[in-house]
């Protein structure tokens, strides 16, 4: 960590919190759909990244349901706050309406009392039932409720694409109290074509990222509600430095010309995580979408993240107005960020 009293406190927006109790919940109400809910991971990933995952999840356990290895891990790699959200894994986008309400007030509540705890050093996120649109303006207020910054979303919703327009009321919603969206894919809709080789999650999740910004972008929902606080994990995925075949799409083809501006503009509309596993594209990036639109994000504490994100920040040698601005001035912006978290 730097040694400047004065610095801005350095922020970490990807960060996750596993909530075991929500998992027995849903076992136990809905044991069919639990059951299938797995066996369908387990076919989109393939035998082999099934197993390798679940040993990883064993051995980070401890990292993903206890504050105080959490904060020893923040102080050891310079993060003074961490922005948590519920993991991926707590989405269960199959669930009936009763029980994908009661999971995600459950989520609310679990993250708001882990933030609770520390309330120096994390923000809270909490979750929304993606699945029944009707369902979601009601589920952000709850997490504005309980003291979280907004909600985390999955990049689609079996029968639900981010452009839907039944999810227009929760645009609004979300526009108008400012809250905090942050865009984490739920596994990928690609399923068996990638079960090896752990392509599901290296190929899958940017996929997925670059599939979802695309309908929020040319499906207008962006242009209806330019009030939208959506941070994007993975770097956005492939959309961000491939923007170019967009904007071609754009200006030749009438069918994508469903959006006010061209596509590389709503760039600047949203924010990214710097987690792109590489300089080069991490520059890449905030040329792209602008030094004011990146945010450091790790992945905490899962393999696919950085054990070391202000290191991968500074790897990248930027200017040191652009490298504050990604470590601290982006979220502090964004965010908020707990007064006296230095």
């Amino acid at each position: 960590m730097s040694g400047r009293e004065d610095r801005r406190p350095v922020v970490d927006a990807h960060a996750h919190v596993l909530l075991p109790a929500l998992q027995g919940m849903v076992a136990e109400r809905d044991p069919e759909g639990f059951a299938a809910a797995q066996q369908l991971d387990g076919r989109r990933q393939g035998r082999e990244s099934s197993a390798v995952s679940g040993e990883m999840i064993r051995e980070r356990f401890e990292r993903l349901t206890r504050l105080p290895r959490r904060l020893a891990d923040m102080d050891a790699t310079g993060v003074d706050v961490q922005v948590v959200s519920p993991s991926p894994s707590h989405y269960y986008p199959w669930a009936g309406r009763q029980l994908a309400e009661d999971v995600a007030r459950a989520a609310n509540r679990a993250t708001a009392e882990l933030v609770a705890e520390a309330p120096d050093r994390l923000v809270g996120l909490g979750l929304i039932a993606l699945q029944h649109p009707d369902l979601c303006v009601a589920l952000l207020d709850d997490a504005l409720e309980q003291g979280l910054a907004g909600v985390e979303i999955s990049s689609f919703a079996p029968g639900v694409e981010l452009s839907d327009a039944r999810l227009d009321p929760f645009w609004a919603r979300a526009a108008e109290t400012g809250a905090v969206l942050f865009l984490h894919p739920f596994g990928c809709s690609l399923d068996e074509r990638l079960d090896r080789y752990y392509l599901s999650n290296t190929v899958g999740q940017p996929a997925e990222n670059a599939v979802a910004l695309s309908h929020l972008i040319f499906g207008g929902v962006l242009d209806r509600h330019p009030g939208l606080r959506i941070v994007a994990a993975h770097g956005g995925g492939y959309l961000p430095t491939a923007i170019g075949r967009s904007d071609h799409a754009w200006r030749t083809r009438p069918d994508s010309r469903s959006c006010a501006e061209l596509p590389s503009s709503y760039l600047r509309r949203l924010w990214f995580d710097s987690l792109t596993h590489s300089p080069v594209q991490l520059r890449a990036l905030i040329d792209a979408a602008g030094a004011d639109r990146v945010l450091l994000g790790s992945d905490y504490p899962f393999d696919m993240g950085s054990e070391d994100p202000v290191g991968a920040v500074r790897e990248a040698a930027l200017d040191p107005e652009i490298e504050d601005a990604v470590l601290s001035g982006t979220a502090a912006a964004l965010l908020p960020v707990p007064e006296g978290a230095r």
